[in-house]
């Protein structure tokens, strides 16, 4: 239901700098609502009752200093228009946070379903989820065969190290937001650091790459790819191993993560690999390394929820159990790393 009173959205604040920056955009009263499923940004479905459109925010409260990022969100966004990768049209940036109360952006509203469950595949056959799958490894791969200059983001990121200090930056995000021990967290975090793969060539890397931020049409073809706040330039594989690890969680874990990989049809995780792999001519014989890692940001990311969430300064419903999925997680890690050594 669209609202006038949402947490974090001051409608007539957004109104009046749209008419002085996109004049002639807002032809009527706007109304919003907050769209389900995200964790961390707060993403918003705008209307003036004849057009729509998405504004994207921080989420309130505590806010790590290198987090939620808008102006890369929106640089991301903008520079991959044009090219074979599907992302929303960009709308306007806002860099000065007493409008809204934190810096934020708007975007083309794109029509399309974030598929996130079991159930939501398995209605529509294995068919249709096989084919959903493959074009959601296809659209990875096309994401990173993308030439950042060509896309004016050559200077998104530093691929020299980028593993290494990828290590460290999540440690730290969780430092900035530990609140209890975390059983065998050192563990994997000294395993990854003992063992670092060197990488292979840089791309555009999506960082949270998964089903449920991309939008699929009626026909199973990927209408935009969604929710960049952790894109940069770095090794592409982190991305592919994302993918795997969200197949590959723990029951007590999937309330937090997708679920679709389960549904009849949705390829294995070797299959997924073996496709992106002949795709991309990547080589992946290391893919057990950025696995482990993919458990090590998930484990992260779900502390620093679990951490607002403790503060009251999430948003939304679903969080009450969030502490639970967190070592879970860890353990996985630790296990594929256990395998790899």
């Amino acid at each position: 239901m669209s609202r006038t009173d949402l947490p974090g959205l001051d409608l007539a604040a957004l109104r009046a700098y749209l008419d002085e920056h996109r004049p002639g955009l807002v032809t009527g009263a706007l109304s919003a609502e907050i769209v389900p499923g995200g964790r961390s940004n707060l993403t918003y479905r705008v209307s003036d009752g004849r057009s729509r459109w998405v504004v994207r925010r921080p989420p309130l409260g505590h806010v790590l200093p290198t987090a939620h990022d808008m102006a890369r969100e929106f640089r991301v966004l903008s520079g991959l228009r044009g090219t074979a990768v599907p992302v929303p049209g960009t709308v306007v940036l806002c860099e000065d946070p007493a409008v809204l109360g934190a810096r934020f952006y708007v975007m083309e509203h794109v029509e399309g379903t974030p598929y996130r469950t079991e159930a939501e595949l398995t209605a529509l056959g294995p068919d249709r989820t096989r084919a959903i799958a493959d074009a959601l490894v296809d659209t990875l791969v096309d994401l990173h065969a993308v030439e950042p200059e060509s896309a004016g983001l050559g200077d998104f990121g530093r691929p020299e190290g980028f593993l290494e200090r990828q290590l460290r930056r999540w440690k730290k995000q969780l430092d900035g937001s530990r609140s209890r021990d975390l059983e065998g967290f050192d563990l994997l975090h000294d395993r990854l650091a003992a063992s670092l793969p060197i990488s292979g060539k840089p791309s555009i890397v999506h960082g949270d790459y998964r089903l449920d931020n991309v939008l699929v049409d009626d026909e199973d073809r990927v209408t935009a790819v969604l929710d960049w706040e952790m894109s940069t330039l770095g090794d592409p594989l982190t991305d592919l191993a994302l993918l795997v690890a969200y197949a590959e969680r723990d029951q007590a874990t999937a309330r937090f993560v997708s679920t679709a990989s389960a549904a009849p049809g949705y390829p294995s995780s070797d299959e997924v690999v073996s496709r992106y792999a002949q795709r991309s001519g990547r080589d992946v014989s290391r893919l057990g390394w950025y696995v482990g890692f993919a458990f090590f940001k998930l484990a992260v990311i779900l502390e620093g929820i679990y951490f607002r969430f403790s503060q009251g300064k999430t948003v939304g419903a679903g969080f009450e159990d969030v502490s639970d999925a967190v070592v879970p997680l860890i353990a996985h890690g630790n296990q594929i790393l256990k395998e790899e050594q």
